[in-house]
């Protein structure tokens, strides 16, 4: 399981089963994440202060595309599609015509609430418990900056996204 039972109920047996296969390499794939589960991820020039989108497609097997901001740094893309791919399992149904479209601070123009589920469930896809307890028994320094700084570079994501997963986890 990746995180609160609450996401996890609302999946699809199929999702849930792309998701445990992602979430066994570390860090994890999330552009084939996201093409497992059906949906295009496309790099693209988005506006300033836009991170990333999802949006209805005919193209694609979900039915959604995701796009995210080429100019920003890999951690942060890697968020964006996490983020995205959160929207898509937990909000698909809430989704018009004209999509999702995050800012730098993932606010859309769903409710405080579900951005917060996307947010929380993209943490869950990249730093998923299981395998930071897992990274936890395996480290040798109790530094807890060093901590931060070694999984962050393992986890593919950024120290400020490692320190909020683990302050959280551990609280």
């Amino acid at each position: 399981m990746i995180g609160p039972v609450s996401y996890w109920a609302q999946l699809k047996e199929d999702e849930k089963k792309v998701i445990q296969n992602a979430l066994s390499e570390i860090p994890v794939k999330v552009g084939k994440l996201a093409r497992d589960l059906g949906l295009e991820v496309k790099a693209a020039s988005l506006r300033p202060g836009i991170s990333g989108e999802l949006r209805r497609s005919d193209s694609t097997k979900s039915g959604f595309i995701i796009r995210v901001n080429r100019h920003e740094r890999k951690y942060r893309q890697r968020f964006t599609i996490a983020h995205e791919i959160a929207h898509y399992l937990l909000h698909r149904h809430h989704i018009g015509q004209n999509g999702i479209v995050d800012d730098l601070l993932y606010r859309s123009s769903l409710s405080d609430a579900r951005e917060a589920q996307a947010n929380r469930l993209a943490a869950d896809l990249l730093m998923p418990n299981f395998q930071l307890k897992k990274a936890l028994e395996d480290s040798l320094t109790s530094n807890k900056q060093q901590l931060v700084s070694d999984f962050a570079t393992a986890f593919d994501v950024s120290e400020a996204a490692m320190r909020i997963k683990l302050q959280n986890r551990m609280s």
